[in-house]
């Protein structure tokens, strides 16, 4: 729906991190565009904020962020180089809501946001997504395409006497039922999130002396932003090591999987222009990344478990 609302068309140029799921570039290779990767920071592996204005040029229609695991990106420098570009910022909030930078809610910097509720995010309903709209401008538009093209919206307001079929679009509806199992847990949405924060708290603490002690990395927040708790990840030393302590974890009936493999390195991704060394920060974080066992029910037992069977690997 982003693409479609800023009319994203063939010969279009999107900035996007390479270390993101890829509906984060799908949603605009659909509508013809050809994606523009950009490496991550070292630290949060959200977008490096100063590459994005050297990647700039005048095909360029949007810059799309990821708050990755649910730490805002660098928002004021960000918005700094877009607006000063006059090019529309995307968010993909899939990890952060609920997230904060400098004390303001992720997904409420870009012009529009998208969020996840797919069966891996804080908040499920299995799949679908929800989008959210900071420049009213595009509020009218976006009903029309969710309403499959029509202003069938506007004659149930009593707007309308009979509604007719106006542009593009598509049935983005969520079924009553997917959406009344998610607004119960938008309700408790308070408790989730706390019960996530104990869940993060616990693996750090239990985990920080080994870390520290194995030359491992754990998540790293920055102090001016405010985490959605999403996921908990340790950053081995060696694509080796990684799949090793993976291969552990298993044998111990712990699963334990990695991330994103870098968009520019996929099929699609060299199709586009990507090459090996073009985003290095990503390419290393994609070899190093194990993701802990994260969901509400966990018990305290099954954390200690996984944290003990992590200090008993040795390499």
């Amino acid at each position: 729906m982003t693409a479609l609302l800023l009319n994203i068309a063939p010969g279009d140029e999107v900035i996007v991190p390479s270390f993101t799921f890829v509906s984060s570039a799908n949603a605009f290779v659909l509508r013809g565009a050809r994606p523009i990767f950009a490496d991550v920071r070292p630290d949060t592996l959200n977008i490096d904020e100063t590459q994005i204005e050297r990647l700039i040029s005048s095909r360029t229609k949007a810059i799309v962020v990821v708050h990755y695991a649910g730490v805002g990106c660098e928002m004021d420098q960000i918005r700094k180089i877009a607006d000063a570009h006059h090019i529309p910022v995307i968010e993909d909030n899939a990890h952060g809501l609920f997230g904060y930078y400098r004390g303001k809610p992720l997904g409420t910097f870009g012009c529009m946001s998208t969020l996840s509720f797919h069966e891996t995010k804080n908040f499920s309903c299995g799949e679908g997504g929800a989008l959210l709209l900071n420049d009213l401008r595009y509020a009218e538009q976006a009903e029309i395409i969710r309403e499959k093209g029509t202003n069938r919206s506007q004659l149930f307001r009593g707007q309308v006497d009979k509604y007719t079929w106006l542009g593009i679009g598509s049935s983005y509806l969520p079924s009553d039922l997917l959406a009344a199992y998610l607004f119960g847990q938008l309700e408790r949405r308070t408790e989730i999130q706390r019960t996530r924060q104990c869940i993060w708290e616990t693996y750090e603490a239990g985990l920080w002396d080994w870390a520290y002690k194995h030359e491992v990395l754990l998540p790293q927040v920055p102090a001016h932003c405010e985490q959605a708790f999403h996921m908990f990840y340790l950053r081995m030393p060696t694509l080796e090591i990684r799949q090793a302590l993976i291969d552990h974890l298993r044998a111990k009936g712990i699963l334990a999987p990695f991330h994103y493999l870098p968009l520019h390195l996929s099929a699609a991704g060299k199709s586009s222009g990507g090459r090996v060394g073009d985003c290095p920060i990503a390419e290393l974080a994609s070899d190093q990344i194990v993701r802990l066992p994260f969901f509400c029910s966990i018990t305290l037992k099954e954390m200690e478990e996984v944290i003990a069977a992590i200090q008993d690997f040795t390499f």
